[in-house]
């Protein structure tokens, strides 16, 4: 986790990477639900950008290049009012301006909440 930050503020919780791919927890509880008592969309988006930005960032040359959102869509399929969803981000176009991660949200059961695309532009840094 990573202090003073969104990560934070959410309880997301990073428990997998490799070149390609990570996998990210995050509660359903008082910080992500909306006021019908079910899991907010904007906090699976936030989830699945953070899943994608940090998957991107291990992609890219830290020594040249930075990562940042580009375009995110979300299609959310399933509510889920308690518990603990995950993420699972997994590279699909690594080009040398973009790269395309498909983020799947599951609960516990392995039931499909939320389905995301995240497009993430890869910047070089100014010296």
């Amino acid at each position: 986790m990573i202090p003073n930050t969104l990560l934070e503020a959410l309880k997301i919780e990073i428990t997998h990477m490799e070149a390609g791919k990570v996998l990210a927890t995050m509660p359903v509880d008082e910080r992500t639900r909306q006021p019908y008592g079910i899991l907010h969309g904007g906090a699976s988006v936030a989830l699945a950008e953070t899943v994608a930005s940090l998957g991107a960032y291990e992609l890219c040359d830290k020594s040249t290049e930075i990562v940042a959102g580009l375009e995110i869509n979300a299609n959310h399929v399933r509510p889920k009012s308690e518990g603990v969803v995950t993420a699972t981000g997994t590279v699909l176009h690594k080009g040398k301006t973009t790269q395309v991660w498909d983020i799947k949200i599951t609960d516990e059961q392995d039931r499909l909440i939320c389905v995301s695309r995240c497009t993430m532009a890869v910047i070089k840094k100014e010296q």
